[in-house]
């Protein structure tokens, strides 16, 4: 059994002197001449030809594992009815290789029955390639015989996440890849796939002379130990993000898709299981702003868009009050009827106010009371604004 990989570069060791010592020039000739080595740096370890393999090696989690079968007659006798059969023995499954199930009528001495066994290694740990040999010989006694081969799968990347709740529906997920092995990877693709309620948008690329560019360069190599944070912004559908229940208790949000090639070319794949966060708690009444400026003039009434969504389960009958601050005063009549909100429903208001105080500003003081159950809902820090005095220009 020999397991089926890419070559590696031939690797020399150096052997040379100063040109005072007793061989002189000899090993640097020697060097020079030997052609396993780079021309113009026969000094470094690593050479220009290919040397196959000659054992297992690392094998890692995502990657195909292949291995040649080759079974041979090294009697002088004819044997009949060969059965080869491959079985990879993991921790909590044991799974049949073999191509063909299909005995052989006979080998001839000097024959050979070849094959190749492909997988996808999809488990950490131990695996044993079981290999059986079962044949009748001339007498026809019927001899078996197996052989075990054991290698160890090991974990290529290490992968973290974390979740931000904006506060419209959006989420966004942070996804930090680290690099466990001990060679260069090249990461051919990560992408995440949402599940059936949202919509990605990838957020790691920038547009450079109208053409999107990685914020990781051209070479997206990663180096051994090193880590890298891959960013995604998912929101909901157009059909979910109505139904403020449905998106409140959603957990699941997708899961990530990664692709890279290793050394010459190897080929790896990893599809991590569903992520889920911790679903973000809005309470009855849910207060979310669709648009401020980002920058108002002292003094001056400037307007704002809120959304009120309404998460409980029964129907509210809503009044607005408005509370001025130190700062921020509201334009408007406070004390307004909003009228019923039905359970999963949502209103915009349009409301006004204006700052007496320079710089950045809290926008604070909004109350929700519901009149069916008497209870208020106090609504501070919905957000910030920059005031600035009137006689500066704004960009």
């Amino acid at each position: 059994v020999m397991r089926l990989t890419k070559p590696t570069l031939f690797t020399n060791i150096p052997v040379t002197c100063e040109e005072r010592d007793l061989p002189g020039n000899l090993f640097n000739q020697l060097m020079k001449d030997d052609p396993s080595t780079v021309k113009g740096a026969e000094t470094l370890m690593l050479g220009e030809m290919l040397t196959l393999p000659q054992n297992f090696g690392n094998i890692f989690l995502g990657e195909t594992f292949s291995s040649y079968i080759s079974v041979h007659n090294d009697s002088n006798q004819v044997v009949k009815d060969i059965l080869v059969k491959a079985d990879l023995q993991t921790s909590s499954q044991r799974l049949n290789l073999s191509a063909s199930s299909a005995a052989v009528a006979e080998l001839k001495p000097d024959c050979c029955i070849d094959d190749v066994i492909h997988h996808e290694v999809k488990e950490i740990g131990t695996h044993i390639l079981v290999c059986a040999v079962s044949y009748t010989t001339q007498t026809g006694e019927k001899m078996y015989f197996r052989k075990f081969f054991k290698f160890q799968v090991l974990k290529p990347l290490d992968v973290k996440t974390k979740f931000y709740n904006a506060e419209t529906d959006e989420v966004f997920l942070e996804a930090q890849i680290q690099n466990i092995t001990t060679s260069p990877m090249f990461m051919e693709k990560v992408s995440l796939e949402p599940s059936m309620m949202y919509n990605v948008a990838e957020l790691n690329t920038v547009d450079t002379a109208g053409e999107s560019e990685s914020t990781f360069g051209s070479r997206t190599y990663l180096q051994p130990m090193d880590t890298r944070q891959y960013l995604y912004c998912l929101k909901p559908k157009q059909e979910f993000a109505e139904k403020a229940g449905v998106i409140k208790g959603v957990t699941v949000i997708g899961k990530l898709d990664i692709v890279w090639k290793t050394n010459l070319g190897e080929r790896g794949r990893l599809q991590t299981s569903q992520l889920q966060r911790m679903a973000p708690g809005y309470g009855d009444v849910r207060l979310s702003l669709e648009t401020i400026p980002d920058t108002v003039n002292l003094e001056e009434p400037f307007d704002i868009t809120c959304k009120i969504t309404n998460c409980s389960e029964r129907t509210m009958d809503l009044v607005l009050e408005m509370c001025n601050t130190n700062s921020i005063h509201w334009c408007g009549v406070s004390g307004r009827q909003l009228g019923k909100l039905h359970p999963s429903s949502s209103l915009h208001l349009a409301l006004t106010l204006l700052s007496s105080v320079q710089g950045l500003q809290s926008v604070s003081g909004l109350r929700l009371t519901d009149t069916f159950l008497k209870r208020t809902y106090e609504y501070d820090d919905i957000a910030q604004v920059c005031v600035v005095s009137s006689e500066v220009k704004q960009s």
